[in-house]
């Protein structure tokens, strides 16, 4: 199916966004208010299950089916050693992935996710957006509606990740043109670079940033110039799943990258969003911040493929359960008062 058969569609999607069901919300906290604990006792547990509700339009919202959506791109920044590892390693984790050798296979089959692996061109590189804009108008399209095409109306929940190699560095430039502040204030080490990498990263978001200065700042535009296919898949898959009204977990650093120039037009995008942790990458919470977003935990992860995001899910699914499963304080035949 092809959602966003054109830029204008993208950007008609973006604008108008379906708002989740205050009836269903104010039953969810009715319900939170009667079941057996203190009022608030299981703090942010009660916030989750609140917005599910809304989502789903249910007072006690379920999780049936949960997808994890991985998807993979490569990126021609990389000519400039902006990463520690080659291009090719972006091919040899994707075969990993479909092997179920990788720490999502685990962390997804732990928190009740089926996989999803989208390869999207990885024998075709994004240009070197310092000289060119990453991707042509079509590319960028395609990227979207396959991120859309990941999305089915048959979700509860759907956790985004990526793998790319040099994606950090798309993903630094993403933010700095979607959020200001140039690459020292987003780039991080990535798959492990050192000082003199991260300053090659600084120096080549600098020169991204100069060469694409007088082009538009929309949405769209940010996405095609100097992000990733990767990138612009998991945008098209959150816009598409707001459409249908699911929930999205976001990953790390890079995940969340790809929502910064749909936040920068549109700051209520991320409203059926959940950030699923803080990694270590050092421009992650400042983007948070930016998104208006609490991470759920803070581990200390940096691995992307929706690791973080994964283990997420664990936790919303326990805040789904107490919700549906405590008694309430009338059927425990427990007093509510003190």
């Amino acid at each position: 199916m092809t959602i966003f058969a054109s830029v204008a569609a993208f950007e008609t999607a973006l604008a108008d966004l379906r708002r989740p069901d205050p009836q269903a919300e104010d039953a969810a906290r009715e319900r939170q208010a009667v079941l057996t604990k203190p009022a608030g006792s299981l703090g942010r547990l009660e916030e989750i299950a609140v917005f599910f509700a809304g989502w789903q339009g249910e007072a006690r919202p379920q999780i049936e089916r949960a997808r994890a959506a991985i998807f993979a791109g490569n990126h021609g920044v990389t000519i400039h050693g902006v990463s520690a590892f080659p291009a090719s390693v972006t091919v040899q984790m994707v075969a990993n992935f479909e092997s179920g050798g990788a720490a999502i296979n685990a962390l997804a089959g732990a928190s009740g996710l089926e996989l999803k692996i989208v390869a999207l061109d990885l024998d075709r590189p994004t240009a070197d957006f310092t000289v060119a804009p990453a991707m042509s108008e079509g590319e960028c399209l395609d990227a979207l509606n396959a991120g859309a095409d990941a999305v089915t109306d048959d979700l509860d929940l759907i956790a985004v990740g990526e793998m790319g190699i040099g994606n950090s560095t798309a993903a630094a430039a993403l933010c700095a043109r979607s959020f200001g502040g140039g690459g020292a204030s987003w780039v991080g080490p990535g798959t492990g670079v050192d000082r003199d990498g991260i300053a090659r990263k600084t120096d080549v978001i600098a020169r991204a940033l100069a060469f694409h200065a007088d082009a538009p700042a929309s949405a769209f535009e940010t996405l095609s110039r100097v992000g990733g296919r990767e990138t612009a898949a998991i945008a098209g898959a959150v816009i598409r799943a707001r459409q249908l009204g699911i929930p999205v977990v976001l990953d790390g650093f890079i995940s969340c990258s790809a929502v910064a120039p749909l936040a920068a037009d549109n700051p209520a995008i991320t409203d059926h969003c959940i950030a699923g942790h803080c990694s270590a990458e050092p421009g992650h919470a400042g983007l948070l911040e930016k998104l208006g977003l609490s991470p759920l935990l803070s581990l200390g992860m940096r691995l992307g493929e929706g690791s973080g995001a994964a283990v997420a899910t664990g936790v919303i699914r326990a805040a789904l359960a107490a919700h549906d499963q405590m008694a309430t304080f009338a059927e425990a035949e427990v007093s509510a008062s003190l």
